[in-house]
């Protein structure tokens, strides 16, 4: 299993997904939020086997300054902030909370853009599914466990086709996490996925638009 492609790409990895989630989470009619970028694809697709609303919601990476891809943290929307207590001991305060200011107009940047500044959708009492293509530190999504805690939801539950072993322990704090395939030998994300391009703005924006408009069409069914 480790040594070929399992998924030919996002789709195919969010349909098998949905099929993992539909019998346990689709009768609680879940919200399923989707992390920018590469996740908000598989969402979709998980969305469409639960008959799920869908909407996004934005996590960056805190990164270390000259080793941008090494993350000391993470920081969402509405000001939900985690730094690593390795974060803590390499940086003073100021120069931290200079990337934390850098990274939280980042995030509103991105709310802006593939939400049109819409806040999020009502989550208190509700089961949130929060769906990436892939964890491997997991640690965008450790300030998201903190933001859905004081929306008071139900439960909170992580999903991701992919992950490594070793992702950050606040992620079990989740009341479940569900991977399809944990590989032996894990080095990233991308190694199971056949086509692993980024997905840019146009592509998330259009998927949301489209999302949306089928949820519509479901809702005026039900009417």
């Amino acid at each position: 299993m480790d040594n070929y492609f399992i998924f030919e790409d996002r789709q195919h990895a969010g349909e098998e997904l949905g099929l993992l989630l539909e019998p346990k989470y689709k009768h609680l009619h879940p919200l399923v939020l989707g992390i920018p970028r590469g996740g908000i694809e598989v969402a979709y697709y998980v969305a469409r086997r639960l008959h799920a609303e869908l909407s996004l919601v934005v996590s960056k990476k805190l990164p270390l300054p000259r080793q941008p891809e090494y993350g000391i943290g993470a920081v969402a929307e509405e000001y939900s902030v985690y730094v690593s207590p390795e974060g803590k001991q390499l940086l003073p305060p100021k120069a931290l909370n200079q990337i934390i200011e850098e990274q939280i107009q980042e995030v509103n940047r991105r709310v802006k853009r593939y939400r049109h500044g819409k806040l999020l959708p009502e989550m208190k009492d509700r089961t949130v599914i929060l769906v990436d293509d892939g964890i491997a530190t997991g640690v965008t999504l450790v300030p998201l466990i903190k933001l859905c805690r004081k929306k008071e939801v139900a439960q909170i539950i992580i999903a991701a086709p992919v992950s490594g072993t070793r992702y950050n322990k606040i992620l079990n704090e989740a009341d479940a996490i569900e991977i399809l395939v944990q590989p032996l030998f894990f080095y990233a994300v991308g190694q199971v996925y056949k086509d692993f391009e980024e997905c840019d703005d146009t592509q998330i924006m259009k998927l949301v638009q489209r999302a949306e408009e089928e949820q519509k069409g479901i809702t005026s069914k039900k009417e």
